[in-house]
């Protein structure tokens, strides 16, 4: 069976790259967002533990500066755990209708307190309760679990404002390798890495497809 394609819809000429990579990344960032993607926010998070066990799951990155790309997650899930371990991750931003991707490499380490209850309290009152249900990754016996704790969470919290969960908050990955992947005609893809010198400067090169 072939499902080939083949990647006619644009190319990344090396000219009209930024040399800063968070730069590059805007530009991407806000192309997927105007091409009204579904979830441009979505990525694919890779993580390995002290064991040496990979796992990858989809998150949604929630805001980006120079500093690095924040995402929120219960610190008891597996990816909590494995960051615990073993801070290296790789991200995988997967921009498919503008035959693009975009992954990055970096060291994952959480927020502030403080800066997790920025968010958290702007968060829908519904997801604030999730938060406090669901002891992520862990084994339940029954969905009737969830929603019975649901229920209590509403009646625990129905009186006023829902407290930032010590379990619950944000992780920056501080990157330290980007790579931007334009597809291209006859799998001839543009391929451009931008990684940190020990000078914490950033050098470009091109990548063979």
């Amino acid at each position: 069976m072939s499902d080939r394609r083949e990647y006619l819809l644009s190319a990344l000429d090396e000219s009209a790259l930024s040399d800063d990579p968070f730069e590059q990344f805007q530009r991407w960032y806000q192309d997927a967002t105007e091409a009204k993607l579904l979830e441009p926010n979505a990525l694919v998070l890779a993580t390995v533990n002290a064991s040496g066990r990979p796992a990858q799951r989809t998150v949604l990155l929630k805001y980006y500066d120079r500093s690095g790309m924040v995402f929120f997650t219960n610190y008891g899930s597996r990816k909590g755990r494995d960051i615990a371990e073993n801070p290296s991750v790789s991200m995988l931003f997967q921009w498919l209708p503008l035959q693009r991707q975009l992954e990055i490499h970096g060291r994952a380490e959480r927020i502030s307190a403080a800066e997790s209850f920025k968010y958290f309290a702007m968060r829908p009152r519904g997801s604030q309760l999730g938060a406090w249900v669901s002891e992520q990754s862990s084994v339940i016996s029954s969905r009737q679990l969830l929603e019975s704790k649901w229920v209590e969470m509403q009646n625990r919290f129905r009186a006023g404002k829902i407290p930032l969960p010590k379990f619950w908050g944000g992780f920056r990955v501080v990157p330290h390798r980007f790579e931007f992947w334009q597809g291209r005609e006859n799998r001839l893809h543009d391929r451009f890495e931008y990684l940190l010198t020990d000078e914490s400067k950033w050098i470009r090169h091109r990548l063979a497809p």
